[in-house]
C-alpha cells in the first residue's frame, strides 16, 4: 500500500477535493489495468484523452482520480486536480516506486544522432572505474548483469517503466544510471522525477518536428533535461553537472541555462574538452584529449569524425565524476560500438557491408562522409524516410545521398499509413536535384529486402554498401501494423543468395 500523503506530496501543484487518509494499492493511467483501490491518472492523449475513461476506472475499483479538469462522475470522490496530469503521473510514479533517483546519480544524455553511442560509452567508462551501472537506451536496458528486452521503437519508455527501471537499478545495488532521453520523452514527461545529477547534449539537428512543429519547440524539448538539473533533488557531495557541445548551433541557448558545473566540448571552438591531433582510419580513432588541467591520449575502435564528439562528450561525463585516465581510456578502448551503429557484416564477401541507424540528415551526411574513407571504390546507400514524420528532411536527404553516394536505393522506412510511393518520390526528387539519374545512379525499390538485395548484387570488389535508417529496430510499420524486420538478417540472407554464408 502507498499512502496518499506520500503520493500527493510528490506534486509539485495539487488541489485536493473530499480527500482524507487513505492508502492506495497503485497508480496507472490505464483504465484497463485499474485494480480495486488504485489511484488513476486521467492523461489527455494526442489523439485519446484520459478523462473518457475515468467512469471505467471507477467501476473498476479505483478509489481516487487525478485530473485537469472536475467531471460530474467525481462528484462527493477524492478527486486531485493538478495543472498537467502527464507531469503528475511522473511524480506520482516516481514516488510509487520510493523515489529510486534520489538513492542514485542520475545521467540523462539527449540530442539528435549519437545517443545511444554516448550513453554506452559513458557506461563502459565507469564500469572501467569499478562502480556499478544500470542504463537504459533505445536499444535496451542492462541492470547489473542482466539485459533486458525493452521492445522500444526509438523512444523513451513511459514514466512508469523509466521509475520501475530506476527501482531495480536501486535494489540491485547500481550507482549511477544512464538515461537516452528523447525529445518526445522529455516533452511527454516520461523522464520527469529521474532526479537528474548530469544533463549531457550531443546535438541538436532537424528531427521530430513533426511532433514538435517548429525547431525551436523541438530545441526546447531538449532543454528540458538540462532545466531538470535545477529542480532535481539535491544529493550530498554530487553537483549539478552540465555538458554541452560547443560547436552546435544550440550551445548558447543550453549553456545559458544555470548548472552547478558547466562543462563545454568541442573541436572547431574553444572548449573545457577538446581533441587535437585527431587521426580517422577505417581501425579506429586516435586523438588527444585535453580536459581541465591535463590532457589523455584516446583509441578507440569507433570510425568517423561523428564519434570524436560522441567521445568527447563521455569523457567531459567522466572527467565531472572523477574518473581517472585510465579509467576512461581503458573504457573507451572497450567499447566497440552498439548493433546497428555504423555495424560491419562480414561474410567472407569481398565488398563491405554496413548497417547504421542514420535516419536524420546530419546522421546520413556524417554517414557516408564516414564510409567514404573506408573504400577508395564505389559507395551504395539504401535508405527511405517514415511516413507522418517531417516531410522536409525527405528531399534533403535524397540529395545528401546524391551528392556523397555512387548509388542509391531509395525503399521502405516505417511508411505507416502514408503512400510508400508518394515517399520514395519526394527522395527521389532530391537525388535529382543533386544531378543524379534514376536507373542509373539511384532506383525505388519498395519492398526493402529486395532493395537490399539489390545493392548486395551491384556491390563489386572494394565497393562498399550502406544500409541506413532502421539499425537495431526489430520491426518495420505499414498502415498501424509493426511486423517483425530486420535490416542485419535481410543483409545476410541477400549474402546467402550470392553464395556468402
Amino acid at each position: 500500500m502507498i499512502a496518499a500523503e506520500l503520493l500527493m506530496g510528490a506534486l509539485p501543484q495539487v488541489e485536493l477535493r473530499h480527500w482524507g487518509p487513505q492508502a492506495f494499492h497503485g497508480v496507472t493511467d490505464d483504465s484497463r489495468k485499474v485494480s480495486p483501490g488504485d489511484l488513476f491518472v486521467a492523461v489527455p492523449g494526442i489523439s485519446v484523452d484520459g478523462h473518457r475513461f475515468v467512469p471505467s476506472a471507477l467501476a473498476a475499483g479505483a478509489s481516487a482520480c487525478v485530473v485537469e479538469r472536475l467531471l460530474p462522475e467525481l462528484e462527493g470522490l477524492p478527486t486531485a486536480i493538478v495543472p498537467d496530469a502527464r507531469e503528475a503521473l511522473a511524480h506520482l510514479q516516481a514516488a510509487a516506486h520510493g523515489f529510486p533517483g534520489r538513492q542514485l546519480r542520475v545521467i540523462g544524455v539527449t540530442g539528435t544522432d549519437g545517443k545511444t553511442t554516448t550513453v554506452r560509452l559513458i557506461v563502459a567508462i565507469l564500469q572501467a572505474a569499478g562502480h556499478a551501472v544500470g542504463r537504459v537506451d533505445t536499444v535496451g536496458a542492462t541492470i547489473g548483469e542482466t539485459d533486458i528486452d525493452t521492445g522500444f521503437h526509438t523512444t523513451t519508455p513511459t514514466s512508469a517503466e523509466v521509475q520501475s527501471y530506476l527501482a531495480r537499478m536501486v535494489a540491485a545495488g547500481m550507482e549511477y544510471a544512464v538515461l537516452e532521453t528523447t525529445s518526445e520523452g522529455l516533452a511527454q514527461h516520461r523522464v520527469t522525477a529521474c532526479e537528474f545529477d548530469v544533463a549531457v547534449v550531443t546535438n541538436i539537428t532537424h528531427d521530430h518536428l513533426y511532433f514538435h512543429g517548429t525547431y525551436e519547440h523541438y530545441r526546447e524539448a531538449k532543454a528540458r533535461l538540462f532545466r531538470f538539473l535545477e529542480q532535481a533533488a539535491h544529493k550530498p557531495g554530487v553537483p549539478k553537472v552540465a555538458v554541452t557541445n560547443a560547436d552546435d548551433a544550440a550551445f548558447d541557448y543550453l549553456r545559458a541555462i544555470p548548472a552547478e558545473r558547466p562543462l563545454s566540448y568541442g573541436i572547431r571552438q574553444p572548449a573545457d574538452v577538446s581533441a587535437r591531433e585527431v587521426r580517422l582510419s577505417p581501425e579506429g580513432l586516435h586523438f588527444v584529449a585535453q580536459v581541465p588541467g591535463g590532457e589523455l591520449a584516446i583509441d578507440s575502435p569507433l570510425v568517423g569524425q561523428f564519434n570524436v564528439y560522441n567521445l568527447l562528450a563521455a569523457i567531459a561525463v567522466a572527467h565531472s565524476q572523477g574518473i581517472s585516465a585510465e579509467a576512461i581510456q581503458e573504457g573507451i578502448r572497450g567499447m566497440r560500438g552498439v548493433r546497428g551503429r555504423m555495424e560491419r557484416i562480414y561474410r567472407g564477401q569481398p565488398f563491405t557491408v554496413i548497417v547504421d541507424f542514420a535516419h536524420t540528415p546530419n546522421a546520413l551526411e556524417n554517414a557516408l562522409q564516414t564510409v567514404r574513407t573506408l573504400t577508395d571504390q564505389k559507395v551504395t546507400v539504401v535508405f527511405g524516410c517514415a511516413g507522418l514524420r517531417d516531410l522536409t528532411k525527405r528531399p534533403w536527404m535524397g540529395e545528401i545521398a546524391g551528392r556523397l553516394a555512387d548509388r542509391t536505393v531509395i525503399t521502405a522506412e516505417d511508411p505507416r499509413t502514408e503512400s510508400l510511393d508518394d515517399i520514395m518520390e519526394q527522395v527521389a526528387a532530391g537525388c535529382r536535384k543533386a544531378g543524379r539519374v534514376e536507373g542509373r545512379d539511384f532506383w525505388r525499390i519498395g519492398d526493402r529486402r529486395e532493395a537490399i538485395a539489390h545493392a548486395l548484387v551491384m556491390a563489386e570488389p572494394g565497393d562498399l554498401v550502406i544500409v541506413t535508417g532502421k539499425g537495431h529496430e526489430p520491426t518495420m510499420c505499414f498502415g498501424q501494423t509493426e511486423y517483425p524486420w530486420s535490416d542485419h538478417q535481410a543483409v545476410l540472407d541477400g549474402l546467402a543468395v550470392l553464395g556468402y554464408v
